[in-house]
């Protein structure tokens, strides 16, 4: 099977030196040391190195492959992410490579009438941190350069068994690396989850598979018909019976992201599996003309198994020397475009937590803590993403005409606000559009992670475990 190379992030995906300058946890480090190794050089993996580093502890990390990196594909980074990038440093630098979305926009797949409208544009008014699309080798980019100085980085060095009691892993090669805690952030196919569960709980396909693809936006600019797609950059989706398409700029306007979700006829679950765009041209051929002209620019595509799992009832090994991060976890449709966001809160919600850590006997509250403040926050995202996947899907119909309906109303609203500048008393709770829903993007938008985990410490923490010995700990609980 062809499958694609990782791309190179653009230059000005730059945060080396950053983490060095920047000061978490109000300079707070841990007091008890803990040397963690980190399974998976992904976005989470990454994440969680620089924020348990930043939090004062050793950090290894173990990759399979020979080199990093990310595949060729755009990736939205929503405010409740953004507001942490900032935290750590690199706003800067999203603002030279990332696209600030105007709007979404939600599209008949046939004709391409507007059913659908929700402002972005006021994200940081709203939510205090914007609202960005970027390439997902840019966002790895920018992490990894954020981790690199508190990590040692093991590459070509697969772990194939996990000793949760010592704790060690195991490497393919035979050596037995020992550390103090272990964080399995290896993604949807995790070898770890398997080891906190005791047995294995793989991720079931979803029914639907995606093409990705990106287009220089220079061609879209010298269509007369696409050019506003670049002109006003929004997330434009195409929602149709059994398939969808979201499409948007990264790369400062100088690419075109392209998403097109469709059922799945047998594809692989890879990131890299080169897909046929012949086949994806004839799958989305009774799409309206714009899509046509946007696909026959199309040379190359991903093609990928979108995979679920149910929450999980545990991220923690009985031992709680070995926990679970991001996919490894909580894997999830893209459809609310949240999974990346996921990994990244849980990594910044760990390291705010065991910078607390001043003896071994807090770990395992510390630990208890983590799942406890992520679980149900992830659970919900993971069930909102799997209602976008009927609510974008629905056959032409009775059903279909209800949900075109309602986001009717609900970009009326939207409009009329807009011409008016003032807030509606309409909270547009239970839209099908679900960004218009003001409960929903509140919960999800506003959340910050290092606040959380503060919250917690003053509330729950700070009584049952801070300053506490072994003992008092343990009476405690």
């Amino acid at each position: 099977m062809a499958t694609h190379e990782p791309v190179p992030a653009h230059r000005s995906a730059d945060a080396q030196g950053v983490s060095q300058r920047t000061t978490l946890y109000d300079g707070r480090k841990a007091a008890h040391r803990l040397h963690v190794l980190i399974v998976g050089c992904g976005m989470g993996g990454l994440a969680a190195a620089h924020c348990i580093g930043q939090a004062g502890h050793k950090v290894t990390l173990f990759e399979s492959a020979s080199a990093i990196g990310e595949v060729g594909a755009g990736i939205q980074v929503t405010p409740n992410v953004s507001r942490l990038l900032r935290r750590w440093g690199v706003g800067d630098a999203l603002e030279r490579v990332a696209v600030r979305p105007e709007a979404i926009v939600l599209r008949r797949y046939d004709t391409g009438e507007r059913v659908g409208y929700t402002r972005w544009s006021d994200m940081e008014k709203q939510y205090g941190a914007p609202y960005y699309h970027i390439h997902r080798a840019d966002l790895h980019k920018l992490l990894f350069d954020l981790a690199a100085p508190f990590m040692t980085l093991r590459l070509k060095s697969t772990v194939v068994s996990v000793d949760p009691d010592a704790p060690s892993v195991t490497l393919e090669s035979g050596e037995v690396v020992r550390g103090d805690l272990i964080v399995g952030a290896d993604g949807v196919k995790s070898m770890i989850q398997k080891v906190v569960l005791g047995h294995t709980n793989p991720a079931e396909p979803t029914g639907d598979a995606v093409y990705r693809a990106i287009i220089p936006a220079d061609l879209l600019l010298q269509d007369p018909e696409l050019k506003p797609f670049v002109d006003t950059p929004e997330m434009t989706g195409w929602m149709g019976p059994g398939r969808h398409i979201m499409a948007y700029c990264i790369r400062a306007k100088k690419e075109f992201n392209i998403v097109l979700a469709h059922p799945d006829d047998g594809s692989v679950e890879s990131w890299t599996a080169e897909g046929s765009a012949d086949k994806m041209r004839a799958d989305f051929a009774d799409y309206e003309p714009r899509i046509r002209k946007l696909l026959g620019f199309v040379k190359s595509t991903l093609k990928w198994r979108l995979m679920d799992r149910q929450p999980l009832k545990t991220w923690i090994h009985p031992s709680y020397k070995v926990i679970l991060l991001g996919d490894a976890c909580h894997p999830m449709l893209p459809y609310r475009a949240q999974g990346a966001a996921m990994a990244i809160e849980d990594a910044a919600v760990l390291g705010n937590l065991l910078s607390r850590l001043t003896n071994p006997a807090q770990l395992k509250p510390l630990l208890q803590a983590y799942q406890d403040l992520r679980l149900s926050r992830t659970a919900e995202t993971q069930r909102q993403s799997r209602l976008n996947q009927k609510i974008f899907h629905l056959p032409d119909g009775p059903e279909q005409e209800a949900r075109d309906a309602q986001m009717r109303q609900a970009m009326e609203v939207e409009l009329r606000m807009m011409r008016e500048g003032v807030s509606p008393a309409d909270s547009l709770e239970g839209s099908p559009n679900q960004w218009a829903d003001r409960k929903k993007n509140a919960a999800q938008f506003a959340y910050d992670a290092d606040v959380e985990a503060d919250r917690w410490w003053r509330d729950v923490g700070e009584k049952t475990v801070g300053g506490a010995t072994g003992e008092r700990v343990l009476s405690r609980l």
